[in-house]
């Protein structure tokens, strides 16, 4: 499958004068050696009936939750760590002065992973055969311009929202398998300036979990084109003397994503081809050694998910949660290289630490909350309970 270019008319509005009357971009070619022309007809599809924008939702509970809350340190980078602590630090956490014991913190970290919803204007919808599959940044359709046998835009439709139009692939690219590798070629053509953190891992695009697969893109991309992105995350547990600790890890200083910061037990993203269960499995062998006749075990108990935009990138993550109680015996060994420690800590102490430091991996600290809910360390009687609740799924679970 060969890449080539495109000038899509971008999301801002003065590119919108490049549009023939037919609303379909004009095309001329870059001087770029990466890119060289197809021959791909350009046809433009009627579409009709598409999902709605996720991303309108009734979310004034939610956002009135987390605006209360005072701001905290962003740690949402998906590349950087700018913290730096040690195990020590983390076991002195409950002794300090001022430590918070009330909901305020645990609203700061669900606002930290639901960040720049006043900028969902700047994205358009990203569709594939008549079905919304993401949303694309107005900046990043700059990039998708050097690609004409690939994407098109499409203006004058709406979708019920403010957009202007739409961006689609041409209709040429007929089968997941060729798209697949369209987009693949296009993500290794952009390379780590434009998308950083490129795995070579596939992830399914749908427009809802479970639904039709239209094609697979590169794991890291899946934030610039807005798909739903799946992942599993367990907690995993030991209770003693009537107390329940909690297995946690801190990550490898020399891993890529989130550098030294704390992590739950087990976590993946779900790639194509695997389900949530076999890919939990899989998961807990390779980050912390548990055989698959312990980790069979493990129950699903929901989800939790957000909808973070952060410049160009427009995170719609889902997270399949699970609870894995491990015997008091067992101690997890990590077999990939991404988990540096583990250390066995109170459930007490983890709440505390959550609330009080940006020690947890953004994420994390949502499924460890949810947690929290769900073992009783968060109470009805507590003030904001139901807010805090609700907004533990404020992004699209779809």
């Amino acid at each position: 499958m060969s890449v080539a270019s495109c000038t899509i008319a971008g999301g801002h509005h003065h590119h919108h004068d490049n549009l023939t009357s037919h609303g379909v971009s004009n095309f001329s070619s870059p001087s770029s050696s990466c890119y060289h022309r197809c021959n791909f007809p350009i046809m433009i599809r009627s579409i009709s009936t598409v999902r709605p924008l996720s991303f309108i939702l009734n979310r004034n509970s939610v956002a009135a939750a987390v605006s209360s809350s005072s701001s905290t340190r962003n740690i949402s980078s998906s590349t950087s760590n700018d913290i730096s602590f040690t195990w020590d630090d983390v076991f002195q956490i409950s002794q300090r002065r001022n430590v918070s014991s009330d909901l305020s913190g645990f609203f700061q970290k669900i606002k930290s992973c639901n960040r720049g919803w006043e900028m969902r204007s700047d994205f358009i919808p990203f569709v594939i055969e008549d079905q919304i599959v993401g949303y694309v940044h107005n900046g990043f359709l700059d990039h998708l311009s050097k690609f004409k046998d690939v994407f098109t835009y499409i203006k004058g439709d709406s979708y019920g929202s403010s957009q202007s139009g739409h961006v689609t692939l041409q209709s040429a690219l007929k089968t997941p398998e060729h798209r697949t590798e369209a987009l693949g070629n296009v993500v290794k053509c952009l390379g780590e300036e434009v998308i950083p953190g490129i795995r070579n891992e596939l992830y399914p695009v749908t427009s809802s979990y479970g639904e039709q697969i239209y094609f697979s893109l590169e794991r890291a991309a899946a934030p610039y084109f807005g798909i739903n992105a799946y992942g599993v995350h367990m907690c995993g547990y030991v209770e003693k003397d009537g107390e329940k600790y909690m297995w946690i890890g801190k990550r490898s200083e020399m891993k890529q994503t989130y550098p030294g910061m704390l992590d739950h037990l087990v976590a993946g993203g779900m790639p194509h081809g695997i389900s949530p269960g076999d890919n939990l499995v899989k998961e807990c062998e390779e980050e912390a050694g548990i055989p698959s006749s312990i980790s069979s075990r493990a129950i699903p108990v929901g989800v939790v998910s957000y909808m973070d935009i952060e410049g160009s990138r427009f995170k719609r993550d889902v997270l399949f949660c699970y609870d894995l109680k491990l015997p008091e015996t067992f101690v997890p060994n990590n077999q990939d290289g991404e988990v540096g420690s583990f250390k066995l800590l109170p459930v007490i102490l983890v709440a505390d630490v959550i609330r009080n430091t940006n020690f947890f991996k953004a994420n994390c600290n949502l499924v460890i909350i949810d947690f929290l809910f769900r073992h009783g360390f968060i109470k009805p009687e507590e003030v904001g309970y139901l807010k805090l609740l609700q907004s533990l799924r404020s992004g699209d679970c779809s």
